[in-house]
């Protein structure tokens, strides 16, 4: 019979946050596949845990993965684990869970803390959905164009960003979507250093150009309002026109426009003069 691959959620910073279910876990399974071995190594200290274990991550997933595989087929359980939070996450976990799946093993997940979660509950912008995105790319260029794919993202955006990209970051948000739009910004989770800061993506840059961003940091930014939309003002232009074909004053006309397209009626008669 095959073992089991169990995606164990660890501390993202307070040690406290391990859950009586994963240490039972990590206790009772063969090895342990960790992202960094010498972190997850003191957290298994800590907890009194010995295990054999074996590292995971980005770059020998590919080369792991075979290994992995081959002793869950051999009846071995597998605790997979990050090097904080939720495996699976903008981490490889992803790929070995699809692939132990594949061979018909038993993937179970032990739940627990998580900075995607934790940010978001405590953003003051929970209005019930939410959307991850993980890391934005590294280069401008591709990261503007992901920022472009989600200018008309209604729903909360939660990002994951390191110190040294975010004030890029910051600044690009600003440049693709709006200045005033809100974000909650929170800084070393759980940890001594916690902070959040609340308030427009503007008054974030300002903040961090003053201030060195340090830590790990989770992004929570509000989506597009139909304030932020953009202005089509060439389709209004075409409905103007029909409306007063139509015989509709200028008046009417630009008062349920306005209506529709939350914009003044003042520029739409405007419009209409020309």
């Amino acid at each position: 019979m095959a073992g089991k691959l169990y995606l164990v959620a660890t501390p993202i910073g307070n040690l406290e946050d391990i859950t009586l279910r994963a240490i039972r876990i990590l206790s009772e399974v063969d090895l342990v596949a960790a992202e960094d071995t010498r972190n997850s190594g003191l957290l298994l200290k800590h907890l009194n845990i010995k295990k054999p274990l074996i590292s995971y991550f980005e770059h020998n997933k590919k080369l792991r993965e075979e290994k992995l595989l081959q002793e869950l087929i051999s009846g071995k359980d597998i605790a997979l684990i990050c090097d904080a939070g939720t495996p699976g996450l903008s981490d490889p976990g992803a790929d070995i869970v699809k692939s132990a799946i594949e061979q018909n093993i038993e993937v179970i997940a032990i739940p627990g803390a998580s900075a995607l979660l934790t940010a978001f509950t405590v953003s003051g912008l929970n209005s019930g959905s939410f959307c991850f995105e993980g890391f934005l790319p590294r280069e401008r260029g591709n990261r503007r164009k992901a920022l472009q794919a989600l200018a008309q993202e209604q729903r909360v955006m939660v990002f994951y960003e390191a110190p040294h990209r975010l004030l890029a970051v910051l600044e690009d948000m600003a440049a693709i979507w709006e200045p005033s739009r809100q974000i909650a910004v929170c800084r070393e989770l759980t940890k001594m250093f916690e902070e959040k800061r609340r308030g427009t993506i503007e008054e974030m840059i300002a903040h961090f150009n003053e201030n060195a961003p340090r830590g790990e940091f989770t992004l929570v930014v509000a989506g597009q309002t139909e304030e932020d939309k953009p202005i089509d003002w060439h389709s209004i232009e075409m409905e103007l026109k029909a409306m007063l074909g139509a015989g509709v004053s200028r008046k009417e006309a630009s008062k349920q426009l306005a209506e529709k397209y939350h914009i003044k009626s003042k520029d739409i008669y405007a419009l209409g003069l020309k």
